[in-house]
């Protein structure tokens, strides 16, 4: 079995992680790194390069053309729709889903000062910091997670905004000034869930991995993926969920926001654990009828944003 990865320090920790779960080595289970336009265009704003399938399309080329059995994936990550041919085979057991904040002078989101420059990539991060803290300053950051971290090291940004499953996967706990709860930020459809995807033919592969599998992260990914699909979303707009399983019951709240933080929408929505991707779906259409359609419609009007 071969397994196809981003060349990131994450990629590569998650990847070798994955193989460890699956009893391989070096020798059994080779990784090969893979470029993907997200990592060729390492420099650009994501909202100028655009598109689904940023950090995947590459990949999963890749495992259509057998060069590799098995693509390990960050979840929010991978388009809502598998590439014809593949199959997601597995989700991993959740990570801390939420987002932290690595701040230069040990501040949380409620105590940086006014002013205070913030460096994140994501819409939708951007939207709800500038929902609750207007009087920051967001600015566009690139790069993989010990990198932006090392921009707040030497002064150049008084924060970053990054998942906070990255940087428990790399070690850098130590980092998070504040885990951002989730009444404050809302994660990424997905966030934390480690997606192992394969070719829907190889019962070898999808047999070997279908044991790593967790029911409760599959659940709850289930939910918060057809909410991003429902809206017609991909990776990069300004779209958060978090779906909680209690019980035989599923807890799932959604948000929509401008990036400049105003309008922003945020609902939630229970039922049937059962029903997850229905319920997913029932809350995109709600919020689409309450005034997601019209915020969506702006922001994807807006080729490049500040």
């Amino acid at each position: 079995m071969r397994i196809g990865t981003r060349g990131s320090e994450l990629a590569l920790t998650q990847s070798r992680y994955v193989r460890s779960l699956l009893g391989g080595t070096d020798e059994t289970i080779p990784l090969e790194i893979i470029t993907t336009s997200g990592d060729r265009f390492a420099e650009a704003s994501l909202t100028k390069i655009g598109g689904k399938g940023l950090f995947t399309k590459e990949i999963e080329e890749a495992l259509l053309e057998r060069r590799v059995d098995l693509a390990v994936h960050s979840l929010k990550d991978l388009p809502t729709e598998n590439a014809p041919g593949l199959v997601v085979a597995a989700l991993l057991t959740r990570e801390d889903p939420r987002d932290a904040l690595v701040s230069r002078d040990g501040l949380g989101l409620a105590a940086l000062p006014p002013g205070a420059r913030v460096g994140t990539s994501s819409l939708r991060r951007r939207s709800q910091i500038l929902a609750r803290r207007p009087d920051l300053v967001v600015v566009d950051l690139r790069g993989n997670v010990p990198t932006r971290v090392k921009r707040v090291e030497e002064g150049r940004f008084d924060a970053v905004v990054v998942a906070a499953a990255g940087l428990l996967r790399l070690g850098l706990a130590d980092r998070i000034t504040e885990s951002i709860d989730e009444e404050i930020m809302l994660p990424a459809p997905g966030q934390g869930v480690l997606g192992l995807q394969a070719r829907a033919d190889d019962e070898v592969t999808l047999a070997a991995v279908r044991r790593l599998h967790d029911p409760v992260a599959a659940a709850e990914a289930t939910a918060e993926r057809a909410f991003l699909s429902g809206l017609g979303g991909g990776c990069l707009v300004p779209v958060g969920a978090r779906a909680h399983v209690r019980g035989d019951r599923l807890l799932l709240a959604g948000f929509v926001g401008h990036p400049s933080g105003r309008p922003t929408l945020r609902r939630m929505v229970e039922g049937p654990l059962a029903e997850a991707a229905e319920l997913g779906r029932a809350l995109a259409a709600t919020m689409l009828s309450q005034g997601a359609r019209e915020i969506l419609a702006e922001v994807r009007s807006d080729e490049v944003f500040p």
